[in-house]
């Protein structure tokens, strides 16, 4: 039974996302950062799990992150409907994990393990602490300088977000993520398949 427990945290993170939403939507803004904070803390009980007592699993690889990319999407969404924060870094968060989910479609089926590196947790620990000062700010009404000081965090979050995704980018190619025999495999198929139709 124990080792479900990671599943079982990554399944609780799902649930929790339409309280978050709701919570932000209604102006619950102080609700909203103690469901969010549950989330956020049962991510890491999530990964620590899995990891201390190797109970990683094919479902939890494929929707711990899923529930991570959902979770941020989703309360950035909130935040943006409630004019917490402006249209752009909502935007750019959306092309960069869109740009990952393609990457991640070019890796399927090959046996390739992309681990997280340092810059991706602090892009992770930036982005929440600069959603939990855009609440203060909506729940405290804040103005003048102090409306602002959460977006000098999600600047320096989306551009160690765009860091880290240049170099998982890069790490494909030159960090041995993806085995150059499996791309001069796919190289030969295409020349094959260039030369002799029929041959696969």
């Amino acid at each position: 039974m124990f080792k479900h427990v990671p599943n079982i945290l990554t399944i609780i993170r799902f649930l929790l996302i339409p309280v978050i939403v709701g919570n932000i939507m209604n102006g619950h803004y102080i609700e909203g950062f103690i469901f969010f904070t549950i989330s956020a803390i049962t991510d890491v009980l999530d990964g620590f799990i899995a990891r201390k007592f190797n109970f990683v699993s094919t479902f939890g690889k494929l929707m711990d992150p899923l529930a991570d990319k959902l979770t941020q999407i989703s309360v950035l969404y909130s935040l943006f409907a409630v004019n917490a924060i402006p249209f752009w870094i909502l935007g750019i968060v959306v092309l960069k994990e869109f740009a990952m989910v393609i990457g991640a479609a070019f890796l399927y089926g090959k046996n390739v393990v992309v681990y997280s590196k340092w810059y991706g947790k602090l892009a992770t620990v930036l982005f929440y602490l600069a959603i939990v000062l855009s609440l203060v700010v909506k729940e405290l009404n804040l103005t003048g300088i102090w409306a602002n000081v959460d977006l000098i965090l999600y600047c320096i979050a989306l551009i160690c977000t765009i860091f880290s995704f240049v170099m998982y980018s890069k790490n494909l190619y030159q960090g041995g993520f993806i085995a150059e025999s499996d791309l001069n495999k796919d190289a030969q198929k295409v020349v094959l398949k260039d030369k002799w139709p029929w041959k696969k």
